[in-house]
């Protein structure tokens, strides 16, 4: 074996070394962290990349990480060109507007060198739990400005040659309510990257530097050739779909339009966002990386999961996203809700394809993460910052029932236990089920919400900061082929007064002890005509206490 001569199975064998290596990153990103986001919510992402900016292999992750890591990559590499980096080096991004997606994910580079030649790029990106700016957590659903949504970090390098610049350390630090965490979980990132570095570095050994190059290239040939044949077996031509966003924020009357139009043709892929509303005054604007990330994910869904995942699998797709739009809006415009319209971007992408290809697109899901977050602190001082992740319902498809509480749409993250949560901040987790009924009625029915329920406890010093960053309390899912629609998200604060404050999709407030906050997520859309229904599915979906009896006798009626 020399040079691009490989016989099939040496060629598997790599690709499944650099698929183990991309996950070993990943377990060490996780075990590793010390933020109860990443430790149990799993909001964090591993990649290795080519010389040239080339996705190689990528963990079982957030796929909104994993796709927004390419501009990332990219950029640092254009700040800092790859004949310009040195074993030991450390490179650092966060800003949207220069290839990162919101501040809050930091991306961390790490070259990695065999035998003092360049082989590759190892990349991790966190979730941090804060990175300053208006609201703990760094998730203010009222800000205006970038600006206001935390630290802000271009394409710097933070190590040259193994030694920190401690100057760089010292600003991170300084920007954040949490520093420790912070710094604990950008030193998992760092941990995970030199983890690939001693693999590959291992990988190289054995196969020699210049036969590993080419076999990653081949690699991601292979699957760009694999690629588009799958896209080849759609029906070709352009196919439509719109939803909405509840509001931005700020104008919480205002209904965001989302529209994509898909063209399949030749091999190739476009997606055109014209159409979708301006940019907002609020932060669920979504930079270019945000519908990347969807259109990613979007073909992986309805291509073969046998195909390699890199990137090559992403070079049949094009975009065109309007500037000033919600998806390609103009600095400083706030993006820290763009999970929200990422997630909406890839329900349409979806569901426009699903006129041609219903045996694999289901009915919308909820579309949801749900992003808390709670901060302040104890009596004795301590500050503490934790957040949480809530998702609601899948939508059905034909010949299947909708999966309750989980994520969809680009976003693959946990909720945290009841026991993570209290450990963590003042709160107390007095209820958690799933919401009856909230999954839409069809031949095959949605999946479920999930109902939470926090009461503040009195180990506060002050108040307590919260930031809700919810969807579809005012657009539900649509049901597809008959189908009934999702249930909408519904959040209420019982204030130890006895008032009651209905969350309007989103908002920034204070909590005190005794507060409760109840947390009900949307359900998932259903698939075909309820009237379809076997009875022994819906005498199921009764005695789980999936469906109530007053519901199934709705449907039942015909009402």
């Amino acid at each position: 074996m020399s040079g691009d001569r490989f016989d099939p199975i040496t060629l598997e064998v790599i690709r499944n070394r650099l698929d183990v290596i991309a996950e070993e990153m990943q377990t060490t990103l996780l075990k590793s962290s010390c933020s109860p986001i990443v430790k149990e919510g799993l909001d964090a992402s591993a990649s290795l990349f080519t010389l040239d900016g080339t996705t190689l292999a990528q963990a079982c992750a957030i796929p909104i990480h994993l796709a927004t890591l390419i501009p990332s990559v990219a950029e640092i590499r254009r700040v800092f060109p790859p004949e310009t980096m040195q074993d030991g080096d450390i490179y650092l991004l966060n800003d949207p507007y220069c290839g990162g997606t919101h501040l809050p994910d930091i991306a961390v580079v790490i070259p990695v060198f065999a035998r003092g030649r360049l082989l590759a790029l190892a990349a991790t990106m966190t979730h941090h739990q804060d990175v300053g700016g208006l609201a703990a957590g760094s998730v203010p659903t009222n800000a205006t400005e970038i600006f206001q949504e935390g630290l802000r970090i271009p394409a710097i390098r933070w190590a040259r040659g193994g030694a920190f610049d401690p100057m760089i350390t010292a600003i991170l630090r300084q920007n954040v309510r949490i520093p420790d965490i912070f710094m604990g979980d950008l030193h998992a990132q760092v941990a995970a990257c030199r983890i690939a570095c001693i693999r590959l570095q291992q990988t190289a050994e054995k196969y020699g530097h210049n036969s590993l190059m080419s076999a990653f290239g081949l690699l991601i040939e292979r699957a760009e050739t694999m690629t588009r044949a799958a896209l080849r077996e759609i029906p070709p031509g352009t196919y439509r779909h719109v939803d909405w966003l509840d509001n931005d924020g700020i104008e919480l009357d205002r209904r965001l339009r989302v529209e994509v139009a898909v063209t399949v043709a030749g091999g190739d892929i476009h997606f055109d966002l014209t159409g979708t509303s301006p940019q907002a005054r609020g932060p669920v604007n979504c930079v270019p990386s945000g519908s990347l990330a969807a259109a990613c994910f979007a073909v992986r869904a309805v291509t073969d999961p046998s195909i390699p995942n890199n990137g090559g699998c992403f070079r049949p797709i094009s975009l065109t996203l309007p500037e000033g739009s919600l998806v390609n809006p103009r600095s400083p415009a706030p993006v820290n809700a763009r999970s929200a319209t990422i997630k909406r971007i890839t329900g349409c992408m979806l569901s426009a394809l699903a006129t041609v290809l219903p045996e694999r697109v289901p009915a919308p899901s909820a579309g949801e993460l749900l992003v808390m977050a709670f901060g302040g602190r104890r009596r004795d001082g301590a500050p503490f910052v934790t957040g949480e992740l809530l998702g609601g319902g899948s939508g059905a498809g034909r010949g299947f029932d909708g999966v309750d509480a989980i994520e969809t749409d680009a976003t693959n993250c946990m909720n945290l236990p009841a026991e993570a949560m209290e450990l963590e901040a003042p709160i107390r987790i007095r209820r958690w089920s799933l919401c009856a009924d909230s999954g839409g009625a069809g031949e095959f029915r949605g999946g479920l919400g999930q109902l939470k329920e926090y009461e503040i406890l009195d180990d506060l010093d002050g108040a307590l900061s919260f930031s809700h960053r919810g969807e579809r309390h005012v657009v539900a899912a649509s049901g597809m082929a008959g189908g009934g629609d999702g249930a909408k998200a519904r959040s209420v604060i019982h204030r130890r007064d006895g008032s009651t404050v209905e969350i309007p999709s989103k908002m920034v407030t204070e909590l005190s002890p005794g507060d409760r906050v109840i947390i009900e997520t949307a359900g998932g859309a259903g698939w075909g005509p309820p009237a379809r229904r076997s009875g022994e599915a819906l005498a199921a979906d009764i005695a789980n206490g999936k469906v109530s009896t007053a519901e199934a006798r709705r449907l039942d009626d015909g009402a």
